[in-house]
């Protein structure tokens, strides 16, 4: 065999044999071992929990989760018994304290009302009830119909917006939220109001006809409405803010000022001076004369 042929094959299995072993050891290289994802443990629903549900043991279970704890999650199960959801959770989801209603406010409806918030029962009907949908989470305006106290009723039966952007908090005994939103025929529904609200409310039902207006929940803009009345159903005016309580107030009546006489004063006028006393006074062929002032009686 050449021996140059024979060179090149040696050198040939040499550097294969390098080539092969530098290969074998970057494949077979250690992977660095991934550092342990820290956990903390908190407190997660075991099962859905809907609104209005008071919390039990069984509801909840203490497990790991990655990370930091979420803002407002506990790790004390017992804490959390008791306690009602107003807001639905869900199973391995953390229980939030926001989400919970305030220890010792219970569950139902009641823990569902925020601080300084009240609930106010409406009758309705199929009509009132905008054909059973206003459902709980919907949106409402509130609408009153009937005569002004103290006007002339020329304008007929007035219509105007009393409140907006009303939550209703139930429908019927549902306080649950119906993602579908399906209507439910009902007879009472409870709206979420400030304490101002409740009373104008109350004084609303019993003295005036309601109607519900449903809204869209992401339109919180207020529209300023100044009304109409039955009147202007057939001109086809148009009721100015305002206008109802000008035309229909009595009008007060102006009042005149009698011109009082002119107070006459009396002047006293100034006493009168008496007329001198002459003396006439002879001296030769010269005459003269002296005056002598004269007082009058009661004078200095």
């Amino acid at each position: 065999m050449n021996k140059r042929f024979l060179g090149v094959l040696v050198f040939a299995f040499v550097v294969a044999s390098l080539a092969s072993l530098m290969l074998y050891r970057v494949l077979n290289r250690p992977q660095p071992t991934k550092a342990a994802v820290a956990t903390t443990q908190i407190v997660l629903a075991s099962r859905d929990l809907e609104v209005g549900t008071v919390i039990k043991e069984q509801d909840v279970q203490l497990a790991d989760w990655p990370g930091s704890a979420p803002a407002g999650a506990s790790n004390k199960p017992q804490d959390l018994v008791g306690r009602g959801v107003i807001t639905p959770i869900y199973a391995k989801e953390p229980v939030i304290d926001s989400r919970l209603a305030a220890k010792g406010a219970g569950g139902g409806l009641a823990s569902m009302i925020p601080p300084g918030m009240r609930a106010v029962a409406l009758r309705v009907n199929e009509v009132v009830g905008v054909a059973g949908f206003v459902t709980p989470g919907m949106h409402v305006d509130v609408l009153i119909s009937g005569n002004r106290p103290g006007g002339d009723g020329s304008l007929g039966t007035l219509t105007r917006t009393l409140l907006q952007n009303l939550e209703v908090l139930s429908a019927g005994q549902d306080i649950k939220k119906d993602a579908e939103g399906k209507p439910v025929a009902v007879q009472v529904v409870n709206l979420l109001v400030t304490p101002e609200q409740a009373e104008q409310l109350s004084l609303a039902t019993s003295q005036t006809n309601i109607q519900l207006v449903l809204r869209n929940p992401l339109d919180r803009e207020t529209a300023k409405t100044p009304g109409t009345a039955l009147a202007l159903l057939f001109t086809g005016d148009k009721l100015r803010l305002g206008a109802t309580a000008q035309s229909e107030a009595p009008r007060p009546r102006p009042i005149v000022a009698t011109p009082r006489p002119p107070v006459k004063t009396e002047v006293e006028a100034p006493p009168k001076k008496a007329d001198p006393f002459v003396m006439e006074i002879l001296s030769g062929n010269k005459k003269a004369e002296q005056k002598f002032e004269t007082t009058t009686p009661g004078g200095k």
